[in-house]
């Protein structure tokens, strides 16, 4: 943050300063000093990314275990520390078995909703009076909640307790995801594609971490306690490695990280945001609709396969445990997803609802695969999966890439925040359909059992 000092002092908005703003970026030779700060600002986004996502994953990821303390591995079953984490459990405790067909009382898609109904309020809220909240603020929140969510999946001995850690990491990823994406409209365009790179290094690595040092012999709680380096490495991106643009200044004595919003008549900066009205900004919204739909129809077919489809296929008698299958099964989306979000420059892609068409053929292959296990081999459900993240991740860089593009400057900052509702509800509603169809398709293989 002190490296941003003297630029921010300049009252005047110096042509150093002045480099620095989304609109100078655009078209213009850049001097080595502004190269730099332009480096920086892309790596800083990108560890943003990867911070801000990785709590969401890992609850994700952990989801089966937490459900049922039974699938863990041996190693963690053998570690006096595994208890704190997993003996929540299920209601009862146990998972019923139905003709080779294990099904935990609860769904995974329970831990979904927890992971992202908290995202939904927060982002359908946020862009009406998060302006009025500063990014300082805002940052700060999102690493206590980050930190709160890991202490608390780690030291809860009941259910509910785990699914208020899972809540918390839902508000620091919901709150940091609008909030960052509003914050990308004040640099380079450049920024959203390592967000996004960022988001899907997250889901790559939350995911590995977590089966990884499991399957390595690291307990549950330490697993979970190691990772909270990541809500540090957040703070350290935002206050240290960004070069904010120059009317970014510190407000007085408080050093508080502001935008202006009124008017920019006080200013000599190129700040082109402007004050909305709540009617402007749902015609925004309105015209929006085009990045959003296929956006929500993408995110709902593949968390429906993550979340309600994914814990009822697997394959027994091979390497790999059923839980265990069920954590690679993540962590192979993920990959496709990390790069998926990386491709944007090389591979910009604008038929995003071919992209969504796609994921409902993953979404149909697999409820039939759940319902009749006809597939002959594993490897055809990773290759799957990993086409579903490809296909997932495609369609979340590539609609907010358009968005830098496309809308107008004054409207970007707001059109980025509210955008981003889209998954989250299609994600919510997958978690929400997940639960019912984890039902029927265990309710039916016990009927064939009898």
């Amino acid at each position: 943050m002190a490296s941003n000092k003297a630029e921010f002092e300049d009252e005047d908005g110096d042509e150093k300063g002045s480099k620095n703003s989304l609109l100078s970026h655009e078209g213009e030779d850049y001097s080595p000093d502004t190269k730099y700060k332009r480096s920086r600002n892309l790596v800083g986004f990108w560890i943003l990314g990867l911070c801000n996502n990785f709590s969401y994953v890992v609850m994700l990821s952990a989801a089966h275990d937490i459900l049922n303390p039974r699938n863990t591995t041996a190693s963690a079953h053998q570690n006096s520390n595994a208890s704190s984490l997993f003996s929540n459990g299920s209601a009862n405790g146990s998972s019923s078995v139905v003709d080779g067909l294990e099904c935990n009382p609860l769904s995974t898609g329970t831990v979904l909703l927890a992971d992202i109904l908290p995202t939904v309020f927060v982002k359908v809220t946020a862009p009406f009076y998060m302006k009025k909240i500063s990014y300082n603020i805002r940052a700060f929140v999102c690493i206590l909640f980050a930190f709160a969510s890991f202490f608390m999946i780690a030291y809860s001995h009941v259910l509910w307790i785990s699914l208020l850690g899972v809540v918390c990491a839902s508000l620091s990823s919901g709150l940091g995801e609008i909030t960052i994406l509003s914050f990308s409209a004040h640099f380079d365009k450049d920024v959203v594609s390592t967000w996004s790179s960022g988001t899907g290094a997250a889901g790559l690595f939350g995911a590995l971490s977590y089966a990884g040092l499991i399957s390595a012999g690291m307990s549950p709680r330490n697993t979970v306690l190691v990772m909270n380096i990541v809500p540090f490495l957040f703070g350290l991106s935002f206050w240290f490695i960004l070069e904010y643009p120059s009317y970014m200044r510190y407000n007085g004595n408080c050093q508080t990280l502001y935008f202006p919003i009124e008017t920019s008549s006080n200013r000599g900066d190129e700040d082109t945001t402007k004050y909305m009205s709540l009617y402007e900004k749902l015609v925004i919204t309105k015209s929006l609709l085009k990045y959003m739909i296929p956006l929500f129809l993408v995110y709902f077919a593949e968390y429906f396969i993550n979340q309600g489809l994914q814990e009822l296929i697997y394959w027994k008698g091979i390497w790999l445990t059923p839980a265990e299958q069920y954590r690679w099964y993540q962590v192979d989306y993920q990959f496709g997803v990390l790069i998926s979000r990386s491709s944007v420059n090389l591979f910009p892609i604008k038929n995003t609802c071919l992209l969504a068409f796609l994921q409902y053929v993953n979404l149909v292959v697999l409820f039939f695969e759940a319902y009749f296990h006809y597939m002959p081999s594993v490897w055809i459900m990773f290759a799957i999966i990993l086409f579903e993240g490809l296909l997932g991740g495609a369609v979340y860089v590539n609609s907010f890439y358009r968005i830098s593009k496309e809308v107008a400057p004054e409207h970007r900052e707001f059109s980025m925040g509210v955008a981003s509702m889209a998954d989250s509800f299609g994600i919510a509603l997958a978690g929400a359909s997940a639960l019912p169809t984890h039902n029927a398709l265990c309710s039916y293989w016990r009927k064939k059992q009898r």
